[in-house]
């Protein structure tokens, strides 16, 4: 909220994904079909996962959670950019932002943790695989989803309530196609130094927090495949891998790219295309590498397909 001579911001004004009108029906197009692909699969996933007893084991435990944290903040962003696409009028009330960038850092801040739980749990899987079942027990697989989630809603709200308690400059247009951080820490005033350290200090404190995790699982997982003396055990423990490394390549990197890069690089597309990629498009991505690499679930999904037929021949 606005103090002092400033006029109270009650509404945002998006930039949109780009200013070509030519492009806004195609883009239309090209972002339903990514957004439909995206929800429906990510909610395919959790069904399965939590109904097909092949699965119901930590490592589609943590693939579950992770679908819905995809699904999270793809719903946050998603339909508003769909909305933005259709009509010719890019804006968002102050409220509305406030509630978008809410639900869509939760669920960013709770994947970058559940992908490092992924982390630790293909550790013991391949490190320590004979007691696996009972290191990795229900009550801890429910404690490492838990923390991520009470630490990325807590932390949301404090970084949020800071910022749209702050002050905004006059200018209320959002160089971007949802509310983010960092466009919004363009328009806060000079004297909100503050609020900018604590979003940065998190902000980086979050993904090299995460990804200092991932690296010392992975350095652990990849001594010991080293040491197997079988070609085919250390090719399983690989592929066991692949996906989930391939999946935090693909969203890490995009995230250093769009909040770690220095300021003097950012541009107006480069950040947008960025931003569309993680948001939208790697949570199809995700459930593509998973679903197409990974056995047990194309097999369940094929299992549970025949069975809806055979209800459906029934009835």
């Amino acid at each position: 909220m606005a103090s002092g001579n400033l006029t109270p911001v009650t509404e945002f004004i998006l930039m949109g994904v780009s200013d070509r009108p030519e492009l806004q029906i195609p883009l239309f197009f090209v972002f339903l079909v990514i957004y439909g692909l995206t929800v429906a699969g990510n909610l395919g996933i959790i069904t399965l996962t939590s109904i097909d007893s092949r699965l119901q084991t930590p490592m589609y435990f943590f693939l579950r959670h992770l679908a819905f944290t995809d699904l999270g903040y793809s719903r946050a962003v998603g339909p508003k950019v769909l909305v933005n696409f259709a009509v010719d009028q890019h804006t968002i009330s102050f409220n509305g932002c406030a509630t978008q960038l809410t639900f869509f850092s939760i669920f960013i801040i709770s994947e970058i943790f559940i992908l490092s739980a992924m982390a630790c749990d293909r550790y013991v899987a391949i490190c320590n695989p004979l007691p696996y079942t009972a290191v990795m027990s229900q009550r801890l697989c429910q404690v490492s989803v838990a923390i991520p989630y009470l630490y990325s809603v807590s932390l949301s709200l404090l970084t949020i309530m800071k910022m749209f308690l702050s002050s905004f400059d006059d200018c209320n247009v959002i160089r971007h196609f949802h509310c983010d951080s960092l466009p919004l820490i363009a328009l806060f005033c000079s004297g909100t130094h503050e609020s900018r350290l604590i979003i940065l200090i998190f902000s980086a404190f979050n993904l090299v927090s995460s990804l200092l995790i991932v690296l010392v699982s992975y350095i652990l997982i990849s001594v010991a495949i080293f040491r197997m003396n079988s070609a085919e055990g250390r090719h399983k423990a690989f592929s066991t891998c692949g996906s989930h490394l391939a999946v935090i390549a693909l969203f890490c990197g995009t995230l250093f790219f769009t909040y770690v890069q220095p300021k003097s690089t950012h541009s107006f597309d480069t950040d947008n295309m960025a931003s569309l990629f993680y948001t939208l498009v790697i949570p199809m991505l995700n459930l593509m590498i998973y679903s197409l690499r990974n056995k047990k679930v194309k097999n369940a999904l094929q299992s549970t397909w025949r069975k809806c037929n055979h209800t459906m021949c029934i009835f």
